[in-house]
């Protein structure tokens, strides 16, 4: 019969990353700038509307499956009827958890869900901007609707929010729960969503079957295709695979963005985005208009590059490499 596992602590590996230092990241590059409206309502939302329902009440009673494949397929089906369009499940690993953070959950339910691609016809924009906020608040509502119902079942769970304050990281998550592969970009590459979509996890401790990592040729993909390389307008993706990085769960070395050179234009562009959207796998399949046909190749204003910034104390930011730093890009004005 299928009952919690005990209750364990996982505390965030040496390793790990630390949680991403917001704050610290904008102040280095003269604060945050960004004026969208309509992306800063979206923010507020999920702020003061879905931060505190991110906790709820867990009844006595608990629903008991027969099996750990029996509870993974209902809380799947729990998952996509409240609106996911990815749904995965993997073990928690101390290498998942943010240094200094800890987990009381073993198992990951992971969420993603789908950008609309006709916000992403040109990058940077407003409009790929507010798109990101809205699937923030989408997905989180599904997140939380998810949450809810197991808990109504008398299953205890923890909302990791796509765009709060986690625990854990989202993207080794979902790379073990069978998502995608890790692209040049750092972003994970769905076979059929490509990169345009963001993740959300729920906790628990509730045995679940997991899913395995995917080998679908994209790390392949990604090694002979130069596209994000070529268009990020910070010039801060790499050539090739970082010998100092971890291996992902295929045994790949990762690519890993100059986060030195990324911010300060995410910081200054809308949010940026530019290397999701002229992502070329699949010769674009998964860029889909909302009438079904594969959308433009996107439009990248290429502008001046904000100075890169380091600013942020080595203990309260990840590793990253300093990329093409005293050299031009071939691909840059």
């Amino acid at each position: 019969m299928n009952t919690y596992v005990p209750l364990t602590v996982i505390e965030g590996a040496p390793s790990s990353p630390p949680p991403f230092a917001w704050q610290e990241w904008y102040e280095g590059v003269g604060g945050r700038t960004i004026d969208i409206p309509e992306a800063d309502t979206w923010m507020s939302r999920i702020q003061n509307e879905q931060y505190p329902r991110f906790e709820g009440h867990v009844e006595d009673v608990q629903t008991t499956f027969a099996s750990d494949a029996e509870a993974s397929a209902f809380v799947k089906g729990l998952a996509f009827g409240h609106g996911a369009d990815i749904v995965g499940i993997c073990a928690i690993e101390p290498t998942d958890v943010y240094k200094d953070r800890t987990v009381t959950e073993r198992y990951a339910i992971v969420m993603g869900m789908r950008m609309q691609y006709a916000s992403f016809v040109e990058v940077p924009s407003e409009d790929a901007a507010v798109e990101c906020l809205r699937i923030y608040h989408t997905l989180g509502e599904s997140v939380i609707a998810v949450a809810d119902d197991l808990r109504a079942m008398g299953i205890a769970c923890r909302v990791e929010h796509p765009l709060g304050d986690s625990s854990v990281l989202h993207v080794p998550l979902a790379l073990k729960a069978g998502f995608g592969e890790l692209g040049r970009h750092g972003s994970i590459i769905n076979p059929t969503f490509g990169p345009l979509f963001r993740i959300g996890s729920i906790l628990t401790n509730l045995p679940l079957a997991v899913d395995s990592p995917l080998d679908a040729g994209i790390a392949a993909f990604c090694d002979k295709c130069q596209a994000c390389r070529i268009f990020c307008p910070a010039d801060a993706i790499p050539d090739s695979r970082d010998p100092h990085a971890s291996l992902d769960p295929i045994g790949k070395e990762r690519y890993l963005v100059d986060t030195g050179k990324c911010f300060p234009y995410f910081a200054r562009r809308n949010y940026c985005s530019a290397c999701l959207a002229v992502c070329a796998y699949e010769h674009k399949k998964w860029a889909l208009m909302d009438d079904g046909t594969i959308g433009p190749y996107p439009a990248v204003p290429f502008a001046s590059i904000p100075p890169a910034s380091d600013v942020v104390a080595d203990t309260n930011k990840h590793y990253y490499p300093k990329l093409r730093r005293d050299e031009k890009s071939p691909y840059h004005r």
